[in-house]
């Protein structure tokens, strides 16, 4: 799932740029067009990860987002016959594209190249099953491989689960929790107790955000969608897959879906939600999390916004909290990747394509990985006198630290990778290391964070990381990794799911802001009526079939 700005963007956007090998003094930094459905910034890469690639190989990365308009941009810039010069794309995207001659074949270079061979068996699996090319040529490699296998869980933390900050909890005396009405009830105590943060903003048991809505081949609206997973249950576009293997339709009053919506609306009813939350962007959520204004976190990745190895000293960090009936679905190790794919644009020159490569195999490696997931030597961690990776600055993302001008100036999150997507996953085992890119998995930052906090926790809860207290307590429901085509949508299909993915989203946002439950329910049925009118069953069918094909992949390997 994911450090983010959306921007409208316009329909098209033209650059030409040249691409002159050669020493320096006489060469020119060459651009590259990253079209990047991962993205959420506009533009060209700036600070540190910018001047990392401008050192290296002498390029400047120019992103184009495809998130917000992202379908539109998707669209406008196929139909010209050139997305751009590397592209990160949906799955589904990915298949069109092969189908219709948009991404190069990179069959002759890719295994020349040490650090993308190294995930040949993911790479092969990938492009041996798209259904239009009976020759297995490679056009794509998978994001966010690893280097376990297609059933290993390996995870401290799932993406998604509820977060709570200890010191308000333990405030609180650590009350149990059996249920989400048990979980608003304690937050509303903490808001009684913190109505405002530090600097006098008022704080929230959420501050929802729109941006994503519809992205990674979903529909409804982000903050309902994760949170399904909560009870076992995984939205596949128009169905619900239960966990004993069976489908229901998104619109069942009885799924998850209408569950964590009804949820939502009894918060913001409750005033506990902030009322910002369908107009703001996702910076400015961001920006709320910073300022210790949100009490619930339910994103893995959220905590990167407040928790620092202060607070987890101090104990005002978030972490799992555990609510009885609550049972997680969890995805396994990304062994054959997330579901997205990198390839290069059928319309690169052949310098370009060889500069390219150069790039993307730096990318998989593990210099280039350190540097996507752990940052700056010398900034971000050093080496011990021992050997072992130590984290210095923790605090760079939340106070967006200065960076020295050796490694490019600005501010430290302002300098962040803005690709946003990478071919090895931040829990791949580093081979220079033996350990996880991720430092939170580092041997050095779990002694260092033992702190009185986690000592507590465990003390409370009987394991050491929630992972290991969801496998002990039989809470997670594990789907394996697997690299498997699916069936894209006809330009019928098409034109359902896009109609149906606007209507959720704009109902969605209405039933969180209904006064009554009543108008609640009157909104859900008319989305269901509106849904049915555009061939709702239609699409159901089609999905059923579609995941289908997934579910009996994942069931042969488990």
């Amino acid at each position: 799932m994911k450090t983010k700005k959306i921007i409208a963007l316009l329909c098209a956007v033209t650059m030409t740029v040249s691409m002159l090998s050669g020493c320096a003094g006489g060469s020119k930094t060459s651009t590259l067009e990253f079209f990047d459905v991962a993205a959420n910034y506009n533009g060209v890469q700036g600070g540190w990860f910018a001047k990392a690639v401008k050192d290296k190989f002498d390029l400047e990365i120019n992103i184009i987002s495809g998130q917000g308009t992202g379908e539109q941009q998707y669209a406008t810039r196929a139909a010209s016959g050139n997305l751009g010069d590397i592209l990160i794309l949906e799955s589904a995207q990915f298949q069109d594209c092969v189908k219709n001659g948009l991404v190069k074949d990179i069959s002759d270079e890719i295994y020349k190249h040490d650090s993308l061979k190294a995930f040949q068996q993911q790479i092969d699996a990938l492009n041996k099953g798209l259904p239009d090319n009976p020759d297995g040529k490679i056009y794509g490699i998978p994001t966010e491989m690893m280097n376990t296998s297609p059933t290993s869980y390996s995870q401290d933390v799932i993406y998604s689960s509820p977060m709570l900050r200890w010191d308000l909890y333990s405030e609180l005396g650590c009350p149990e929790i059996k249920d989400l009405n048990g979980l608003m009830d304690v937050i509303a105590q903490m808001l009684e107790k913190h109505p405002k943060n530090a600097s006098g903003d008022p704080c929230y048991m959420a501050s929802l955000w729109p941006d994503w809505d519809g992205g990674d081949d979903m529909i409804g609206i982000a903050n309902v969608v994760q949170l399904t997973t909560w009870y076992g249950e995984k939205i596949k576009q128009s169905l619900i897959l239960k966990p004993d293997g069976s489908f229901i339709p998104l619109t069942d009053k009885a799924g998850s879906y209408y569950k964590i919506l009804k949820w939502w609306n009894t918060a913001y009813n409750r005033g506990l939600i902030d009322e910002n939350s369908a107009s703001q962007t996702w910076d400015d959520a961001c920006a709320k999390m910073t300022a210790g204004q949100v009490y619930l976190f339910w994103y893995s990745w959220q905590v990167g916004f407040w928790n620092t190895n202060e607070r987890l000293a101090d104990g005002t960090a978030f972490i799992y909290t555990p609510v009885k009936d609550q049972k997680y679905y969890a995805e396994a190790d990304s062994f054959f990747g997330s579901g997205r794919v990198f390839a290069v644009g059928s319309k690169v020159s052949k310098d370009k394509y060889k500069k390219i490569m150069e790039f993307l195999d730096w990318y998989a490696s593990p210099e280039g990985a350190m540097l996507q997931h752990d940052g700056i030597e010398g900034f971000n961690y050093k080496k011990g006198d021992d050997g072992r990776y130590v984290e210095m600055n923790s605090n760079a993302l939340v106070d967006n630290l200065p960076v020295p001008e050796e490694w490019g100036g600005g501010g430290w999150n302002d300098g962040n990778n803005q690709i946003n997507q990478w071919i090895v996953s931040a829990n791949a085992t580093n081979p220079l290391t033996g350990e996880p890119y991720s430092k939170q998995y580092w041997s050095t930052y779990k002694e260092a964070n033992y702190t009185q906090m986690r000592k507590e926790w465990e003390a409370k809860f009987g394991a050491k990381e929630p992972a290991e207290y969801m496998l002990k307590n039989n809470l997670l429901v594990i789907s394996p990794n697997v690299s498997v085509a699916l069936p894209t949508d006809d330009n019928d299909i098409s034109l359902i799911r896009g109609q149906c993915k606007d209507a959720v989203n704009k109902y969605s946002w209405r039933m969180i802001y209904a006064k009554t439950d009543a108008e609640f329910d009157k909104l859900w049925d008319d989305m269901t009526k509106e849904l049915n009118g555009y061939g709702f069953d239609k699409l159901m069918q089609f999905d059923k079939e579609k995941y289908t094909i997934e579910l009996n992949a994942k069931n042969a390997v488990k």
